[in-house]
């Protein structure tokens, strides 16, 4: 199959190639992927279209080229290798949560771990209630090769705050307004599952308040960072 696009929707499409690709690299820089395992995805905004890995390749041989275009039912409208074996589980996404505009999976290692014990990661740090708002929840244990895992991070994630959720024996997917924003997901995921987990090692971690994750997870969504200038003609 292939498609017409604008001369502008093919320069976005050109540009998520290139993101899509080298967001692949994040993973492997951070350690949250082995082999050729994990995937990362990204919606083509206006387009009921997706750019995802290919299935099976080395992280190292990846390229813009080599990324694969499907719709939101997995089929490839473009490219010259199978897609990632997740491909039905992004798109199930997408269909889904209008709102997501990338999807990452990985099997990072501590991450992971809560997810073979199928246990919520606590938020008993900051970080957490900054990034997560709340414990990170477990998804239900499915299959991979159709939509099932697509089902359970939707009914998972479907108005919970977290972006992350780690699916039951299986591992770690993450969604965010865009590809880097569910990268950055995963990377935190792992971070705070390392913590959490050494903590508990050497004791309980103390919760933090409900109250307080609230607090801090509304200053980080709303305040912290920089913040685009206002808009000429509007005043302070």
């Amino acid at each position: 199959m292939s498609i017409k696009l604008s001369a502008s929707a093919a320069d976005v499409l050109k540009d998520l190639r290139r993101q899509v690709s080298e967001l692949h690299q994040e993973l492997v820089r951070y350690n949250l992927v082995v082999w050729t395992a994990g995937n990362v995805s990204a919606r083509v905004p206006g387009h009921d279209l997706m750019v995802i890995k290919p299935s099976g390749v080395d992280y190292g041989d990846l390229t813009p080229e080599s990324m694969i275009v499907c719709d939101l039912h997995g089929d490839v409208v473009e490219g010259d290798f199978s897609p990632s074996s997740d491909t039905a589980a992004h798109a199930y996404v997408y269909r889904n949560m209008p709102e997501v505009g990338g999807v990452v999976h990985t099997h990072s290692t501590y991450a992971s771990a809560w997810a073979a014990r199928g246990e919520p990661v606590p938020c008993v740090l900051t970080a957490m209630a900054d990034e997560f708002g709340a414990a990170i929840p477990v998804g239900p244990f499915a299959l991979i090769g159709d939509d099932s895992i697509g089902q359970g991070i939707v009914e998972t994630l479907q108005g919970h705050r977290s972006p992350a959720v780690l699916m039951k024996s299986h591992g770690v997917f993450t969604i965010g307004k865009d590809a880097k924003a569910a990268v950055k997901a995963a990377v935190m995921c792992e971070d705070v599952a390392r913590t959490v987990h050494i903590a508990q090692q050497l004791g309980e971690p103390q919760p933090i308040p409900q109250v307080d994750i609230d607090r801090l997870y509304d200053r980080y969504q709303n305040v912290y960072g920089q913040r685009p200038p206002a808009s000429e003609g509007v005043q302070a």
